[in-house]
């Protein structure tokens, strides 16, 4: 992973500006890539402008329909994939031939993203919802003709979200997006069903969520830091005849694993999808 060094003099547009654009904007600003001056926000609804402003009140902020042109040297678009066609259609802009465009799309493959935005500079990204707290993971992969140190430039930026993957396949990027674009959510379902479990047993809500989330870190930590690998820790846990067995069987007498490993697949089947 490359240090997070500061870039100067570098423009960025972002066309959409959501939850997961705003974090990375977040992300730049608090490692000093960009100047706030230099951070250029595109929305497609009127009504979140103010709100956006209480953020970022030194940078540009703007709707579609307002934005003639992008001084930009790097455009993030951060839009939902269902939503990117009609945003190509209704551009009032053009982009230049020097520019840089950096998709943080879900499932829209290079080639389609280069022939809807006639544009060929394009570098496609599947970042996950951690990058909120610096903590991210992105996968990348860039179409040919990007030299070294654009991707250099690309890969420093993605580095303040958190950790960043480059990937030469762009076809694993579907698997990245259903692996761990979405998989906080999986994270998210076990750990609810936990702490229901907890109180269906009489252990009050937050009592419940506090035993499963420091639980859950704790786990994290020991998958890091030992030199045993999964099945062995499992085995640490599930002494014959104990407890975590009996939960253990009943995962297993269900199909947990083989459900939990579909619904991934299926989720890469959806970003195949979404290119159309």
């Amino acid at each position: 992973m490359l240090a997070k060094k500061k870039t100067t003099n570098m423009k960025i547009a972002i066309l959409g500006a959501g939850n997961m654009g705003l974090s990375f904007s977040k992300s730049f600003l608090k490692y000093e890539l960009i100047k706030p001056q230099d951070l250029h926000l595109i929305t497609r609804s009127q009504s979140k402008i103010s709100k956006i402003a209480e953020e970022f009140p030194k940078s540009q902020i703007s709707t579609f329909e307002e934005t003639k042109e992008l001084d930009a040297d790097l455009i993030i678009v951060a839009v939902k994939p269902q939503d990117f066609l009609h945003v190509t259609q209704h551009f009032q802009f053009t982009l230049k031939e020097n520019q840089m465009v950096l998709s943080i799309m879900a499932g829209i493959k290079i080639e389609k993203i280069q022939k809807l935005l006639n544009h060929p500079l394009v570098v496609r990204a599947m970042p996950n919802s951690p990058t909120l707290l610096g903590m991210g993971i992105t996968g990348y992969t860039a179409a040919g003709g990007i030299s070294f140190s654009q991707l250099i430039n690309i890969e420093r930026l993605l580095n303040s979200t958190g950790r960043s993957v480059y990937l030469e396949n762009e076809d694993l990027l579907d698997g990245v997006t259903a692996l761990s674009g979405s998989g906080p959510a999986y994270f998210y379902y076990i750990v609810d069903a936990m702490i229901k479990a907890g109180v269906e047993m009489g252990i009050d809500e937050n009592l419940s969520k506090l035993f499963v989330q420091q639980t859950m870190l704790g786990a994290y930590h020991l998958i890091n830091n030992s030199e045993k690998n999964l099945e062995e820790l499992i085995k640490d846990v599930a002494s014959k005849g104990g407890t975590t067995e009996a939960a253990l069987k009943t995962f297993e007498d269900n199909s947990f694993k083989e459900i939990l490993k579909n619904g991934i697949l299926n989720a890469e089947k959806r970003a195949k999808e979404l290119n159309g």
